[in-house]
């Protein structure tokens, strides 16, 4: 099952997927920018990348601007003859910055990994995978006590 949905979204303008996320993008676009959800969009994805479902796992869903950045136009002074305001571009990913800010919302959670969900336009949505150190079923667990820091 895992192959066939990672075949659907390699090429999701051949396969089911299309349709699907543009419906699910169009009430994406009114939840805020930062949604927890219960299970993962990309379930393959997801667990190659770690996830368990198990209490202790948390998926967030994060939106972010494309494109380049701006800086602030100098209001004083005299006019430059570059103002340097627009094509600047981060030195971060856009992943990089979904992922920060879900750390930034869930301060008790540790990053675990993060995958593209979506885009659109203005938009691209991904989803990341947030443990909770603390939880005792996460450290029981051999593979994942590595984030609490203690032994098994």
């Amino acid at each position: 099952m895992y192959r066939y949905l990672r075949q659907a979204w390699r090429k999701p303008d051949e396969s089911f997927v299309d349709g699907l996320m543009r419906e699910r993008a169009i009430r994406w676009r009114r939840q805020p920018s930062i949604v927890r959800i219960d299970k993962p969009t990309r379930i393959d994805r997801a667990r190659r990348l770690g996830y368990k479902d198990k209490k202790g796992f948390v998926v967030v869903r994060v939106r972010v601007r494309r494109g380049g950045r701006r800086k602030i136009r100098p209001r004083m002074g005299r006019s430059q003859k570059h103002m340097g305001v627009a094509k600047y571009t981060p030195a971060k990913s856009l992943q990089l910055i979904a992922e920060e800010r879900a750390a930034r919302r869930y301060p008790n959670l540790e990053v675990l990994n993060s995958y593209w969900v979506w885009e659109d336009g203005t938009s691209k949505w991904f989803e990341v995978i947030l443990v909770d150190p603390h939880h005792p079923i996460i450290k029981s667990d051999k593979t994942l006590n590595w984030i609490s820091g203690s032994p098994p």
